[in-house]
């Protein structure tokens, strides 16, 4: 291939190298000039044109990429159409993908202008993810290179997608007087979550003392209930985590006539996984990090199954490189040893942005004066009083008149742009500040709550020290749920995602996460939305 530039008379045959725009129009790239397109390029006043010239033994760049791409079909991919040198491949299946790294790096070693691109191995994908695309660099490739690399895709997959088949799963989780039964619903909840992209079910779950002989009728009972139809599997959860391949879970797998394949993961979190089976069914005694959403060993091994790729001894001792994933707060135990622990970092927002839509022209809830201090700034000189760490408040409504009501105080103001929207975009305010200072968690407090007290917030952030940043912690009066609420860093990544007048309930809910209540009585639930709730409270309008 000859590439560089030419006279525009000397074009008429040759591959345009760059878009270039005419009286008619936008000549494309990769575009073999016509003499009609010569005429316009010369009429447009153009003198030169750089262009690629093809040998007689060279292909296209579309031409080689098609060629290379068909001999990725494969069940379960879906090919896109040739342009501009490049093929896209695309998942028709929610599975498991594949690729074989070897033949990879090997096709891409025939030639620089010869690429194939793919996501990593093992990865999840759904219907009509992109998993890899074949590029031709330059606009024409020689075709013994394009053979010599064809060869190698001939020799294996190298790309597949494994669909996931739906299983039946049973459940069986253990219980000790130190696990909260909400532990165990949201356990449920979790996995439920996980196999849903499967299609997969839970079609029984059992909750059984911590002991090996009703571990084993647990298990016994659950094949019994199976239909006999479609692949199927036991997942277990234990009260307390194995630290023996003869400790109660594993054990109990064995009595039950089951086959211990292995214990232990080189995936942290996750290290405390044993996978075994019984007969054709698989059974995991997963860690005690999959009770969290957050990715984890338990997911790795866990769609490999799915996938109807198990994974053997051998492949798991193999998950080291790349298994060093975030850290989870609610892991039973921190990798460092308590004494090197960090203290722990509070973030307080204050939320102060809403518009107050219940007061009806009566004046602003938030500038409403009780003792004479307007609310917002009662409350913001409450957090700050509790010294637990800094405060920022998030502003939007009347953002003016509320900030000249912080004047003087130590508190950061975050403006919200967005704040009629709802009340999530303030939360994610708030949020910026506590992730701008590394905090481990962020205390909402919601402004318009006059009886919350300093003492209240200290209340509140003791628990969550107590728990060593690995809990929700949320006030409820008379065991009812209510505000404010502590949320430790492993949710920052969910509450970036909510939307719309929401708060950062279906968070809590959904997040796996242990909630520890503190019960502060009537202040959590007293807010003031109505004229008639601020002079209830004491509070007196200005205007």
């Amino acid at each position: 291939m000859k590439f560089g530039p030419v006279g525009v008379e000397e074009a008429h045959g040759a591959i345009l190298a760059h878009s270039m725009m005419v009286a008619t129009g936008k000549l494309q790239k990769g575009r073999r000039l016509s003499a009609i397109d010569v005429e316009a390029l010369r009429d447009h006043g153009v003198k030169h044109v750089i262009v690629a010239r093809l040998d007689d033994d060279d292909l296209t760049e579309d031409e080689a990429a098609e060629q290379l791409a068909r001999l990725l079909q494969r069940e379960n991919l879906r090919l896109s159409p040739a342009a501009t040198g490049r093929v896209n491949v695309y998942a028709t299946r929610k599975g498991l993908f594949r690729a074989d790294k070897q033949l990879v790096d090997r096709f891409n070693r025939v030639d620089p202008a010869i690429t194939l691109a793919c996501l990593k191995d093992y990865s999840q994908v759904s219907d009509g993810d992109m998993v890899a695309t074949i590029k031709i660099i330059p606009l024409g490739v020689s075709k013994r290179l394009v053979d010599q690399a064809a060869e190698i895709l001939a020799l294996a997959d190298a790309v597949t997608v494994h669909a996931f088949q739906a299983h039946s799963v049973a459940l069986i989780q253990t219980q000790l007087p130190s696990v909260k039964p909400s532990v165990l619903d949201k356990t449920v909840q979790v996995l439920r979550r996980r196999l849903a992209p499967s299609g997969s079910v839970i079609v029984s779950e059992r909750r059984v003392v911590h002991e090996e002989n009703a571990v084993v009728r647990a298990i016994l009972d659950a094949e019994r209930e199976f239909d006999g139809s479609g692949p199927r599997m036991i997942i277990l959860f234990g009260a307390s985590a194995v630290c023996d391949a003869e400790d109660v879970l594993p054990n109990a797998l064995r009595l039950a006539g089951g086959i211990v394949d292995h214990v232990g993961l080189p995936v942290d979190p996750g290290n405390l996984l044993v996978l075994g089976h019984k007969a054709d069914t698989a059974i995991i005694v997963a860690p005690g990090c999959a009770r969290s959403p957050k990715e984890n060993g338990f997911d790795w091994v866990l769609d490999r199954i799915l996938a109807g790729q198990p994974p053997t001894p051998d492949d798991l001792m193999g998950l080291g490189v790349g298994g060093l994933l975030m850290e989870i707060p609610s892991r039973p135990q921190p990798r460092e040893l308590a004494g090197h622990a960090h203290k722990l970092q509070l973030g307080v927002v204050l939320l102060a942005a809403g518009q107050a839509r219940r007061m009806a022209g009566a004046g602003h809830k938030l500038l409403a004066e009780f003792d004479g201090v307007p609310l917002v700034r009662r409350m913001a000189d409450r957090a700050v009083e509790a010294g637990i760490g800094p405060v920022a408040v998030v502003t939007g409504y009347r953002a003016t008149d509320v900030g000249a009501a912080l004047e003087g105080l130590d508190v950061e103001i975050l403006h919200n742009e967005l704040f009629e929207t709802g009340m999530a975009s303030s939360i994610k305010c708030g949020l910026s500040s506590a992730s701008r200072q590394q905090c481990d968690g962020l205390m909402v407090v919601l402004a318009d709550m006059p009886g919350i007290t300093s003492d209240d917030l200290k209340a509140l952030a003791d628990a969550f020290v107590q728990a060593e940043g690995r809990a929700i912690v949320r006030a409820v009066a008379s065991g009812k749920r209510g505000n404010p609420v502590i949320l430790p860093r492993a949710t920052f990544a969910d509450l970036e995602l909510l939307d719309g007048d929401v708060g950062a309930r279906h968070v809590i809910e959904t997040c796996g996460l242990p909630i520890i209540d503190v019960e502060l009585g009537s202040s959590a639930h007293l807010d003031v939305d109505t004229p008639e709730a601020v002079e209830r409270a004491g509070g007196i309008l200005r205007g």
